[in-house]
C-alpha cells in the first residue's frame, strides 16, 4: 500500500507540473501572437521558450504515460493471456522498460546534461544553459524507472499471492 501512496503522490506532482507547463506554453504563445500582430514587434524569446517547454512536456508526459501504462505498446499477446502467464509477461515488459529508461533516458540524459554544462552551452535567445533544458531527460528517466519498479514489485506480489 505504501508504494501505491508514493506513486499517487508522484503522479500528482507530475500532473500539476504538466498542467503548469501547458499553462506557461499557452501564455507564451499568446504573448508571441500579441507582440507580433498587435505591437508589430515580435518577442525575441517566445519561440525558443515554446520549443523548450514542448521538450519538457513531451518527455515528462512520456514518463507520466509509463506510470499510467498508457504508453505505446503492442498489447495483442497480453490481452490473450490470463493469470500467472499474464503477470510474468507484464514483469518481462516492465523489465525492458526499466532497461531502456536506465540505459538510454537516465544514463544518456545524465551524460548529455554533464556535457552541455561542461561546455557551457547557452541558448541563443533566452541565454539559459542548455544543460538545464536537457535536465528533463534524467528526471523523466528516473520517473520511468520508478514506475517500472513499482509495477514489477506489484506483479511479483500478485504472483506470490499478496494482496
Amino acid at each position: 500500500m505504501k508504494l501505491n501512496l508514493i506513486r499517487s503522490r508522484i503522479d500528482k506532482v507530475v500532473e500539476w507540473t504538466l498542467i503548469g507547463i501547458v499553462a506557461v506554453m499557452t501564455l507564451n504563445v499568446l504573448w508571441q501572437v500579441f507582440t507580433r500582430f498587435v505591437l508589430q514587434t515580435p518577442s525575441s524569446y517566445t519561440e525558443e521558450l515554446a520549443r523548450y517547454l514542448l521538450v519538457w512536456l513531451g518527455l515528462l508526459g512520456g514518463a507520466y504515460a509509463v506510470g499510467r501504462k498508457a504508453h505505446l505498446a503492442i498489447d495483442l499477446l497480453p490481452m490473450m493471456l490470463k493469470g500467472r502467464k499474464k503477470l510474468v509477461l507484464e514483469i518481462v515488459i516492465q523489465s525492458f522498460v526499466l532497461l531502456f529508461a536506465t540505459a538510454v533516458v537516465l544514463w544518456g540524459g545524465i551524460e548529455l546534461v554533464g556535457l552541455t554544462l561542461t561546455l557551457q552551452q547557452v541558448s541563443a535567445a533566452l541565454q539559459v544553459k542548455l544543460g538545464y533544458v536537457y535536465l528533463v531527460l534524467p528526471i523523466s528517466g528516473a520517473l520511468m524507472i520508478f514506475y517500472s519498479i513499482t509495477f514489477i514489485v506489484e506483479n511479483i506480489g500478485l504472483l506470490r499471492g499478496d494482496t
